[in-house]
């Protein structure tokens, strides 16, 4: 009898998932959940949390909401009971964990943040693993103890950071992916499954709300997503990362079209305009990641190769429609690549039902590999989205080298007037001149007053690149009040030290020889003689 692809999919996670089970008794389990609260105590007490009281007191709050859950539960409600511990280790979630822990040590070496933060994603490790037991002892009297919490919390890591005053918010959003994994279910294939991806699900689900109460500013969003891009071949260390989890789990076509349909958007877009879209990337990073790591989850995607495709296009052209969205609502749009994918979730067994319709079916790229072993068919995928970020990453457009992330094309872009440049110049160096770049703080002056019409904001850099001793500053302050001619100056090599890393991270063991060589390999005027 011949078995459908749900139910071999079904099959082989089951056969790969080693299962005990232990009957505990109430006090037994309450001694279990015990662990987890006394792993946060111990974490809120560290010295590193001492002038960070908004943290420290979020910790201690979640391990006093899971204390007196479990002590409700297990000294009222389930006084006397047994329930059942099983460890289940299934391969999706281990190795998802250990691919997301690869990036995020890659990520925090040119990034410490991320590794200051350690103590912290262990935090909400231990609620996810406490909330978790109790969520389970409550509904189901069994909870399945393996590595299901770690893709979450790593998840949560990669994309969205509260600041210290809201930190609480990232155990709501542990907690809302657990309870949709838990409650949010459906009948797939004749198998009772999740219907959301519960690491996605409550990334999008805060997002939304951040969005609704006008609240970005509480997160470290845009910083997380900016820094992401900081590691030196950064999108060829997550192609790799990847390819694991699409050998075994066959979610090669996803990443592909979802990567390959913003890729070609972006193409047409500057072949249109002469601008970039994305402004320093055909496929932003946190955007490719999301590609990569995040909408990837077997079990809440199609189970046809043609759903698949459709299900990654459709990701792929809705991070596009978000972020212009996002941007004409003058919002951030770093929400580009989380808002769409429980709505992409629920789509799937209407694309499952549309691939199989005689149209498409005819269609249908597995046909031509029905001969092949399914690890062939994934060795073949993974072939064609080699070759395709292999050719996309040497057009220039998709790695660190991409022209968008520099300021001398956007300078001559807004002198040509192409679609959005001056804005994008603007953005540029103001960022240039937040990190220190006096040259940065004059230009950004000039384009607000010239372009924009705004002298209050272009009084102020022109302030700030005067006090950082930029003379051209000094006098364009004084030209503004006069209503005069704005001067423009070249750079010193103190700027150099940071307008030319671009999108990437801080120099570093920059000498001024070297400073203004990779100066002249960019484009500045007058620095190709200069040491």
């Amino acid at each position: 009898m011949k078995r459908s692809r749900g139910a071999a999919t079904s099959a082989q996670t089951a056969a790969a998932a080693a299962a005990t089970g232990t009957r505990l008794s109430a006090g037994g389990a309450f001694a279990v959940n015990a662990c987890f609260t006394a792993g946060l105590l111990v974490l809120s007490q560290l010295p590193l949390l001492e002038q960070r009281l908004a943290v420290r007191a979020s910790l201690v709050a979640a391990a006093l909401f899971l204390l007196a859950w479990s002590g409700l539960l297990f000294g009222v409600l389930r006084r006397g009971q047994n329930v059942t511990l099983e460890i289940v280790l299934r391969r999706q979630h281990y190795l998802q964990a250990c691919l997301q822990g690869m990036l995020a040590l890659y990520w925090g070496y040119y990034w410490r943040e991320v590794y200051h933060a350690a103590p912290l994603i262990a935090a909400q490790l231990l609620f996810a693993y406490g909330f978790d037991s109790l969520l389970s002892w409550t509904h189901r009297r069994k909870f399945a103890l393996g590595f299901g919490s770690f893709p979450i919390v790593f998840s949560i890591t990669l994309f969205f950071w509260f600041k210290d005053p809201f930190f609480y918010w990232q155990f709501v959003m542990v907690a809302i992916g657990l309870a949709a994994k838990e409650f949010l279910r459906w009948k797939r294939d004749g198998v009772n499954t999740h219907i959301f991806n519960p690491s996605s699900f409550p990334l999008a689900v805060v997002a939304a709300v951040l969005l609704i109460a006008d609240a970005s500013d509480m997160t470290w969003g845009f910083m997380v997503a900016q820094t992401e891009f900081y590691p030196p071949h950064i999108y060829l260390a997550i192609f790799l990362i990847a390819l694991p989890g699409q050998f075994l789990f066959g979610v090669t076509p996803m990443t592909l079209a979802a990567v390959t349909t913003t890729f070609a958007f972006s193409a047409i877009y500057h072949a249109a305009t002469g601008s970039y879209f994305f402004v320093d990337a055909h496929v932003p990073i946190a955007v490719f990641l999301g590609m990569n790591l995040l909408f990837t989850d077997p079990a809440t995607a199609p189970r046809t190769l043609v759903g698949r495709l459709f299900f990654g296009v459709l990701y792929g052209l809705t991070a596009v429609l978000l972020y212009e969205w996002l941007l004409s609502a003058n919002t951030p749009g770093f929400y580009d690549k989380l808002l769409q994918v429980p709505l992409l979730n629920l789509s799937v067994k209407w694309l499952d039902r549309l691939a199989k319709s005689p149209m498409l079916k005819a269609l249908d790229p597995s046909v031509w590999g029905r001969a092949l072993m399914p690890r062939s068919r994934h060795l073949a995928y993974m072939s064609v989205w080699g070759i395709a970020f292999a050719a996309m990453s040497a057009s220039g457009h998709l790695g660190d080298e991409h022209p968008g992330q520099w300021t001398p094309f956007w300078a001559k872009a807004c002198e040509a007037e192409k679609r959005d440049a001056c804005l994008n110049l603007y953005f540029l160096q103001d960022g240039f001149c937040t990190d220190g770049s006096p040259w940065a703080c004059n230009e950004a002056g000039i384009v607000l007053a010239e372009h924009y019409g705004n002298r209050v904001r272009a009084a102020a850099a022109f302030e700030r690149a005067c006090t950082l001793q930029f003379s051209a500053g000094c006098a364009n302050a004084a030209a503004l009040a006069k209503a005069g001619m704005l001067r423009h100056d070249t750079p010193t090599y103190v700027d150099y030290q940071f307008i030319l890393r671009g999108s990437k991270g801080p120099l570093r063991d920059r000498e001024p020889a070297e400073l203004y060589a990779r100066a002249c390999e960019l484009g500045w005027p007058g620095t190709c003689g200069s040491r």
